[in-house]
């Protein structure tokens, strides 16, 4: 859909069609998809990072919502988060 989009759109449209391959009927995760999600797809932002205060705290959180299914725009600001959180980040802000 986004052949000739920037990165960034092309990038967004990943995580959306990421998200989409791993949601229910409902359009949602559950939190088990969701951290499984994370760990297969995301795992170079996430390495290392478990024994980290602010990565222990978004988990957390994710643990703690009331309902037991996380939609499109929650799965996004998860990912967000845990990049700001990330050793990478710090690596690629590095090699400018």
């Amino acid at each position: 859909a986004l052949r000739k989009g920037s990165d960034l759109e092309k990038a967004f449209a990943t995580a959306a069609l990421v998200y989409n391959n791993y949601a229910d009927p409902e359009n949602k995760l559950s939190k088990s998809e969701t951290k499984s999600l994370l760990q297969s797809q995301f795992w170079h932002f996430i390495q290392g990072q478990e024994n980290k205060p602010k990565y222990q705290e978004i988990i957390s959180s994710l643990d703690e919502e009331s309902e037991n299914k996380i939609n499109f725009e929650d799965f996004m600001i998860l990912l967000v988060s845990l990049t700001l959180t990330s050793d990478l980040l710090q690596e690629i802000k590095n090699e400018k």
